[in-house]
């Protein structure tokens, strides 16, 4: 009798450490089926790859959404949601997101952007925007006529940039005066560049200047050394700027590689 009462014991013992274990190994257990703590893992991962803080604190949160979706889940199951095919075209397009999400992650883990490549399209950068900025002001009309009329009203003593706000068809300067702010003369189409380059500080363009935006009078305030900000300042936004490019050229090549019939 004590022989069998030790071996209940025993088996007793050993189940309830079988149930620890489970619990161990799962969140809950909702209407019988048990919830694993890999989904609140996952949850956890998510939130931390969106860049939010995964504290301790939050466990008990995440928790209680894991065991509300399995609750939710349940319920959809039992009404037979899922074997519609529009949930399973919406299932198999959030299947394709991720998948196509984690293959653009798994080509820039693997292909990253080195500091080398981020200083040399900074010194590229510098290179093509060094030298001098201009300070400008142009009006701009469609006619050469209205263009030779203003020039020689400026001679005569006209105000340019009252001129400008009255006249200028550029939406954007013409309210200001005219007024282009400090620029690269690259920044411009050819023949406004090279029209700028030839005038000193306080000129304006004798004759105007034709474009494929129509005639330009130009007038130079002032001229500067290129203000270029340091690598240091400009460095993330070129990584980011690199990241996208390459990724764009891997996407590329995939569609470029890929037999469509």
């Amino acid at each position: 009798m004590k022989k069998h009462f030790l071996l209940a014991t025993a088996v007793a013992g050993l189940l309830a450490m079988g149930a620890q274990g489970a619990f161990a190994q799962n969140v809950a257990i909702v209407n019988g089926k048990a919830v694993p703590k890999s989904r609140l893992d996952l949850l956890a991962l998510q939130l931390a790859r969106s860049g939010r803080q995964v504290t301790p604190e939050m466990e008990g949160q995440l928790r209680e959404e894991v065991i509300a979706r399995e609750v939710f889940m349940q319920e959809a199951e039992k009404q037979g949601l899922s074997t519609s095919d529009e949930v399973k075209g919406q299932m198999e397009l959030a299947r394709q997101t991720i998948l196509i999400r984690e293959l653009f992650a798994d080509y820039q883990k693997k292909n990253p952007v080195t500091e080398a490549d981020m200083k040399a399209e900074y010194d590229k950068f510098a290179a093509a925007n060094g030298g001098k900025e201009y300070k400008a002001r142009h009006i701009l009309v469609e006619k050469e006529a209205d263009a030779k009329a203003i020039v020689a009203s400026l001679k005569k003593g006209g105000k340019f940039e009252d001129i400008a706000k009255k006249q200028s068809k550029d939406p954007g300067s013409g309210a200001k005066g005219g007024d282009l702010d400090w620029a690269n003369p690259a920044s411009y189409v050819p023949e406004f560049a090279e029209a700028l380059l030839k005038l000193n500080k306080g000129q304006t363009t004798d004759t105007p200047v034709k474009s494929q935006f129509g005639y330009h009078i130009i007038r130079v305030d002032d001229i500067r050394t290129a203000q270029l900000p340091a690598f240091e300042e400009v460095k993330q936004q070129i990584s980011q700027q690199l990241q996208q490019q390459k990724l764009a050229a891997f996407q590329e090549d995939l569609r470029k590689k890929a037999k469509v019939e």
